[in-house]
C-alpha cells in the first residue's frame, strides 16, 4: 500500500475529487494546508504573501493503483498556464500499517 499526498491549488480540487471518485477512488481526506515552493512567496501589487493557501489531498492506494491516481491527479490538477507556478507537488510513501479504529483490524 502507498500513501499518496497531493497539495493542489484549492480552486481544482472539486474537479479532481471528483475524477477520483469517478475512477473508484473515493476515499480522500482533504486539509487546508499553506506554504510556499521554490518561488518563495507571491508579489502582487505591493503585498508580498510568503505562504500560499493550499489543499492537500491524502489517500492510501494499493501499489498497482499508484499510477492511475497520478495521472488523475496530474491531468485535472494542473492549470496548464505556461510558465505557471504553484500548481503543486504530489508525494509517494510506503504504507507499513493500517487499522481500522472501531474493529481493530489490519488492513493490510
Amino acid at each position: 500500500m502507498l500513501m499518496i499526498r497531493a497539495i493542489i491549488r484549492p480552486e481544482k480540487v472539486g474537479v479532481v475529487l471528483a475524477e477520483l471518485s469517478d475512477a473508484g477512488f473515493p476515499a480522500v481526506t482533504k486539509m487546508d494546508v499553506s506554504g510556499r515552493g521554490k518561488q518563495r512567496g507571491v508579489k502582487v501589487g505591493d503585498v508580498f504573501y510568503d505562504e500560499i493557501p493550499k489543499e492537500m489531498l491524502i489517500m492510501v492506494v494499493k501499489d498497482e493503483d499508484k499510477d492511475d491516481v497520478v495521472k488523475i491527479i496530474m491531468k485535472n490538477a494542473k492549470t496548464g498556464e505556461k510558465g505557471a507556478f504553484g500548481d503543486g507537488k504530489i508525494f509517494i510513501s510506503p504504507v507499513e500499517e493500517a487499522y481500522t479504529i472501531s474493529s481493530g483490524t489490519n488492513q493490510l
